[in-house]
């Protein structure tokens, strides 16, 4: 189902309309290559980012990417393939639309124990999301969730934010290590990551990596607040 990024690297961008309840400009496009079939993507340009407190301007692009990355190489595939690059409006983050199955109730299946969304949970937490709405959930199954809205991530301060808090104080299956592992070895070595995130960026991920691995799942902070506002 996921498209290879060299598909969303290569192609055409045409826009046919924003999406207005984002509070970044977020555009809704398709891109078409010439003798295959074209798709329909998300396109948002650095230039219509809303300046942030406590993340970089013209930084959130980056963090979208960044996010798909570690998505892949932990094998969550719970991002939608997402790339930097430039379009009608200059440099952004391009990302694969999904279409999403809406006899789901997406509330109902963020507060359930299903594996999928334990699985956007662990990969939260790995990229610092503080902004996990019910609304950034992209059912296509019960068994197959996809998140979007990764903007405001990897924070080098702990700033979970999220509705998904069931599984607070829960150990990591063997499983979810390995996946962590994997993680752990692909932000050692990969230049393209490194060039999205600062140092301290990185490193945060590690410590959050090995406290994970020591504690498992964290529970809400006293510090920030736990969930988004609105949470929808």
């Amino acid at each position: 189902m996921l498209r290879d990024p060299e598909e969303l690297l290569l192609g055409q961008i045409e826009i046919e309309g924003r999406l207005v309840d984002a509070s970044n400009a977020t555009l809704f496009g398709r891109i078409s290559t010439e003798g295959k079939d074209d798709f329909a993507i998300v396109y948002k340009p650095v230039a219509g980012e809303r300046p942030l407190w406590d993340f970089p301007d013209g930084n959130l692009a980056q963090r979208e990417v960044a996010s798909y990355l570690v998505s892949r190489a932990g094998k969550f595939n719970c991002v939608p393939t997402t790339v930097l690059r430039d379009g009608p409006f200059g440099l952004g983050a391009v990302q694969q639309w999904i279409d999403i199955n809406e006899s789901i109730d997406f509330i109902e299946l963020g507060q359930s124990e299903e594996s999928s969304i334990r699985n956007i949970a662990l990969f939260d937490v790995i990229v610092n999301n503080t902004d996990r709405k019910f609304g950034h959930l992209l059912p296509v199954a019960r068994n197959q969730v996809f998140g979007c809205d990764h903007g405001v991530t990897f924070h080098e301060d702990f700033k979970l934010r999220t509705v998904i808090w069931q599984f607070a104080g829960a150990a990591l299956t063997e499983s979810e290590r390995v996946q962590v592992s994997l993680v752990t070895s692909y932000i050692e070595h990969d230049q393209e990551f490194h060039s999205l995130l600062s140092r301290k960026e990185i490193n945060a991920i590690k410590e959050r990596i090995e406290r994970l691995e020591l504690e498992g799942f964290p529970t809400p902070s006293d510090e920030w607040p736990a969930v988004p506002w609105p949470p929808v």
